[in-house]
């Protein structure tokens, strides 16, 4: 039983130090503020990355065009090649909008080698709004729905914070026992990775974003060295955060990332599989496609998020038919507030969702499967199906930077 307390003891320090000097990063902070009514507002490119997304547009491209901000705003639609009509659902949506004379249509031009299809979609929309540009442009993705006064805060928010670049977490769908239990969870270990306080900090050096809606300056995107600077990064959202915080004006850009539930993504998210895809596409990614980093994650996460329960069986078995209360005793109780402490901190983004409260301390078997989704991301990788997605297959995007 030596072990198994050993091993407990170890994981509750580690929960101890994630809880108190990890960034706060389990609090759903900071949140975005409401609109100021004395601004001068400046006006605002939107560009729309849009690959077979026929399905998804109408519950989405209305909403982007519907905003309403105080500003001028045009919407450029960059259409990716795609092969279900996306192009012209979007010219029958924007005709039944009151705000449809917002929205251009860009025919995305063949990708060439070495760029991402997103980005490369959305440097086609840099260079078609560069007629008149704005100053502030905002990328979102096709399944974003934005409440009404959505672009109104994020210009606040930028303006009041003089940010170069402010993004927010949307808000994923669940519905299904696993998409319930592994999207809360999802958000939960990315803001563990980058924690958001530590991101609006310019003293240190965590960068990240969150790709479904970040909005920019055009002149700290330019002096960053524009989208070609990243145009093979699978991460798009987290490298485009990294370069803009090192390289987005003189002693380094301002970035900000935060929660709002007035961000939606429209993308239903009923089952493992859909999770499982999303994860594999970019989860080796992350770790450089490094195995050494990969056995690392595996240890990491069996240590942080498995130990705890497991040293609380082990332990409190051994006390009930052993009668063993040094060893045991200690494996029993650092494990049970070891677990304790890691549900404590996954409730707030439970309730974030809206899910049951029971859910938060399932939060070790999420980290289960999401270990496992990591090692089939690397499996994949040898195959040669790296960064599969929407019919296109990167072999070698990595994290640029």
């Amino acid at each position: 039983m030596l072990i198994p307390a050993v091993a407990g003891i170890l994981a509750l320090l580690i929960w101890m130090v994630l809880w108190f000097w990890h960034g706060g990063f389990w609090k759903l902070e900071p949140l975005l503020p409401q609109p100021k009514e004395d601004l001068s507002w400046p006006a605002v490119d939107v560009i729309i990355p849009a690959r077979d997304e026929a399905d998804i547009l109408p519950h989405a491209l209305p909403t982007v065009l519907g905003q309403d901000y105080p500003g001028k705003v045009r919407v450029f639609l960059v259409n990716d090649q795609s092969r279900d009509g996306t192009a012209e659902v979007a010219r029958q949506l924007s005709d039944a909008s009151p705000c449809g004379e917002r929205l251009v249509i860009v025919e995305s031009a063949s990708r060439p080698k070495g760029w991402t299809g997103k980005l490369w979609a959305l440097q086609q929309g840099i260079k078609a709004s560069e007629t008149h540009a704005a100053s502030l442009v905002l990328f979102t993705d096709a399944d974003i729905a934005h409440e009404k006064n959505s672009l109104a805060r994020l210009v606040t928010q930028s303006l009041q914070g003089d940010y170069d670049l402010v993004s927010l977490m949307a808000r994923l769908q669940a519905s299904g026992f696993w998409s319930r239990l592994l999207v809360p969870a999802f958000v939960y270990f990315f803001a563990m990775l980058y924690p958001f306080k530590r991101i609006a900090d310019p003293r240190s050096r965590c960068a990240g974003a969150a790709g479904g809606c970040v909005l920019l300056r055009r002149r700290a995107l330019k002096k960053a060295g524009g989208l070609p600077a990243i145009a093979g990064a699978l991460i798009d959202d987290c490298s485009l955060g990294r370069l803009i915080k090192r390289h987005g004006r003189s002693g380094g850009g301002r970035i900000w990332l935060g929660f709002t539930r007035g961000v939606v993504s429209m993308r239903p998210c009923t089952d493992l599989s859909t999770v499982w895809r999303m994860v594999v596409r970019t989860a080796f990614v992350q770790l450089h496609h490094s195995w050494l980093l990969l056995l690392g994650t595996v240890f990491g996460m069996t240590l942080v998020f498995l130990v705890p329960p497991l040293c609380l069986v082990i332990g409190g078995w051994d006390l009930i038919l052993h009668n063993r209360t040094v060893t045991a005793g200690f494996s029993a109780i650092s494990g049970g507030v070891a677990w304790a402490v890691m549900t404590r901190t996954f409730r707030p983004m439970i309730r974030f969702y809206r899910q049951p409260l029971y859910m938060a301390w399932l939060l070790p078997l999420a980290a289960c499967l999401y270990t496992v989704m990591t090692v089939d991301s690397a499996l994949r990788f040898l195959r040669g199906e790296g960064g599969a997605w929407k019919g296109r297959t990167y072999e070698g995007g990595a994290p640029q930077g």
